[in-house]
């Protein structure tokens, strides 16, 4: 089957890209990520990508929207907390993904999302294929979280930046709050009274 796959990073494209080229399926690459802040982790991300591209023969196709900041910001709005902002955010990724498959005319979509640990694959799941059927579409699920240390090794091995968090600024945010909090108190102390 031919499917668009949307990829949210290099290293999280790998252990997915292996499983469904081994199920004999014809795999393109979809980057289209908004939610990634600053525009250097974006970057970053996309340099990645590219290596990946070339080093497994993947084809990509590159959102023509670029870094698309603004996009995400206005669709996630004052829905800060993980439980709403993340839902949104996926939303906003697998519509553009279906959208684009339909384009296309490739049947099916999937997203390396499910490669994650830390991703509500329910979620997804649900989410992706409600969307699904309003293109004509097939969403592919595969739960790709078995691969989790393999991908990390091949993404390793392979020398590509791996990235420290999610991507958007809210979970930035939380992936170094214990450390903002550590600096918070030393400076704290340190300043004059």
């Amino acid at each position: 089957m031919r499917i668009l796959l949307h990829i949210c990073c290099g290293p999280c494209s790998l252990y997915p890209v292996k499983v469904l080229r081994e199920q004999g399926h014809d795999i393109s690459g979809y980057f289209y990520n908004p939610n990634i802040h600053p525009f250097r982790e974006f970057e970053r991300r996309a340099e990645a990508l590219e290596q990946v591209s070339e080093n497994l023969n993947l084809p990509v196709i590159w959102d023509e929207s670029g870094y698309g900041l603004d996009i995400y910001m206005a669709k996630i709005g004052t829905e800060l907390r993980p439980d709403k902002r993340c839902p949104v955010c996926y939303r906003i990724r697998l519509e553009k993904t279906a959208q684009t498959a339909a384009r296309m005319g490739v049947p099916a979509f999937s997203t390396t999302l499910l490669y994650s640990r830390y991703q509500r694959h329910d979620l997804m799941k649900k989410m992706a294929s409600d969307i699904a059927a309003r293109y004509d579409l097939e969403f592919f699920y595969e739960d790709f979280r078995q691969g989790w240390v393999e991908g990390i090794e091949m993404s390793r091995s392979m020398g590509i930046y791996r990235q420290p968090y999610c991507g958007c600024i809210f979970s930035e945010q939380e992936r170094y709050a214990k450390r903002a909090e550590r600096m918070r108190k030393r400076l704290s102390n340190e300043s004059p009274s």
